[in-house]
């Protein structure tokens, strides 16, 4: 995949202290590292452009900066990732030299550095506002729990970019014979951004808990980059303890730390 002329892409990983289910997660140790570094390595990898961590306290800004990476202090009341990710390409880039701003989530340690560049492919059509990912779902169990995102989807003229038309916990569309699990990365032009986190909670996405519904009901189209595994993420004191089974082998396949 070649960059068109105008992308100019930003990566940014939010990264929040307080988490509810992992307090002080971006600091957690897997390896012999924090989980935050782990992730700024992987933008890293990926080669397509300057990687910032938006963060939310000086405990997460010291280990980022002693490690040679760059960091933004956002505000600690912002309400989510999207928020901390806008701030801080405003603070970052207040001229607007980046077109591209890729949310990179601040828990996938092992995500594949090209998945990272599959990320914003969509973005080559210049009508697409956002691109996403997503997988084919193969296991009943997780296609039917409510905590996995369901995408249903317009296949356009290439099968592994498809343009999506709803988002929902319930197993989406009814009857079809594939469902697609999505991936929580998201690449926005960035009047798309703008337009996105300056757009109040939508009624969709209160009612399904998914802020990427806001994004359809404001006009912003969406399009999904099909993948081939979900980058395992760290959220839990249980995938903390298998992270840590993890690291010691990642290095040897992308692909052994996913999900099938």
């Amino acid at each position: 995949m070649g960059l068109g002329e105008k992308m100019n892409p930003l990566i940014i990983i939010p990264a929040r202290l307080s988490a509810s289910r992992l307090p002080q997660k971006p600091l957690a140790l897997i390896g012999d590292k924090p989980l935050v570094l782990h992730v700024l390595e992987r933008g890293l990898e990926a080669n397509i452009g300057r990687v910032i961590v938006a963060c939310d306290d000086e405990k997460i800004a010291s280990i980022v900066k002693d490690a040679g990476g760059e960091v933004c202090l956002t505000d600690p009341s912002l309400p989510s990732g999207s928020d901390r990710v806008y701030a801080a390409a405003t603070i970052i880039d207040s001229d607007e030299n980046y077109d591209v701003i890729i949310n990179l989530q601040g828990d996938m340690p092992f995500i594949d550095p090209q998945v990272i560049k599959y990320s914003f492919e969509p973005l080559q059509n210049q009508n697409v506002d956002i691109a996403t990912l997503a997988v084919k779902l193969n296991n009943d169990e997780r296609k039917n729990s409510p905590s996995i995102a369901k995408i249903a989807m317009v296949e356009g003229k290439n099968p592994n970019i498809q343009q999506a038309l709803y988002f929902s916990r319930s197993v989406i569309p009814h009857g079809a014979m594939t469902h697609y699990h999505h991936i929580g990365l998201y690449s926005y032009r960035r009047q798309a951004l703008k337009k996105f986190v300056h757009h109040p909670p939508s009624p969709l996405e209160l009612a399904e808990k998914l802020e990427q519904l806001r994004a359809l009901e404001a006009g912003l189209r969406i399009d999904v980059r099909i993948v081939d595994a979900v980058p395992f993420e760290v959220n839990t004191p249980e995938d903390l303890e298998e992270s840590q089974k993890l690291v010691k082998t990642f290095r040897n396949s992308w692909k052994d730390k996913t999900l099938a």
